[in-house]
């Protein structure tokens, strides 16, 4: 196809970084009925940036789209995700336990400690993002010495 070019990722890593460092993002595939309307009620709750999974990224893609795609699901985590970008790496954690979403009241707590207790964490390289695995899959509990 003539005049379609891949992307570059290097500068879509860069403008993610530039845009959303510092920030949280939730990527999601809906959200239980009043499941939303709960976290926006909580401290913090509306503060997390959203990303809805089942809308497919453009042509080209925004650069929270590629990660999103390209880096976030096929970690194969279970959705949805709380992710925090640094000025430097991606947190990853996901919010279900025992295959069902967290309590919106959850996610603050998860959030605090998800510098220390991830599922994942996402390191720029060279060909996209290096994957160093944290906590497993099925342990997604609260540390209660983490707040202290």
């Amino acid at each position: 196809m003539l005049g379609a070019r891949r992307p570059d990722p290097a500068h879509l890593r860069r403008r993610f970084f530039e845009q959303f460092a510092g920030r949280t993002i939730i990527v999601h595939a809906g959200f239980l009925p009043r499941w939303l309307e709960e976290l926006l009620e909580q401290p913090g709750g509306g503060g997390h940036f959203r990303v809805d999974a089942r809308r497919a990224p453009g042509r080209p893609p925004t650069p929270v789209e590629w990660i999103v795609h390209a880096h976030l699901l096929p970690l194969g985590l279970p959705v949805p995700l709380l992710v925090r970008a640094t000025d430097t790496d991606l947190e990853v954690r996901h919010l279900t336990r025992g295959g069902k979403p967290v309590d919106p009241a959850e996610v603050l707590g998860l959030a605090n400690e998800i510098g220390t207790r991830h599922h994942a964490r996402l390191v720029p390289s060279r060909r996209g993002f290096e994957v160093s695995w944290g906590l497993p899959v099925e342990d997604n509990d609260i540390d209660p010495l983490a707040a202290l």
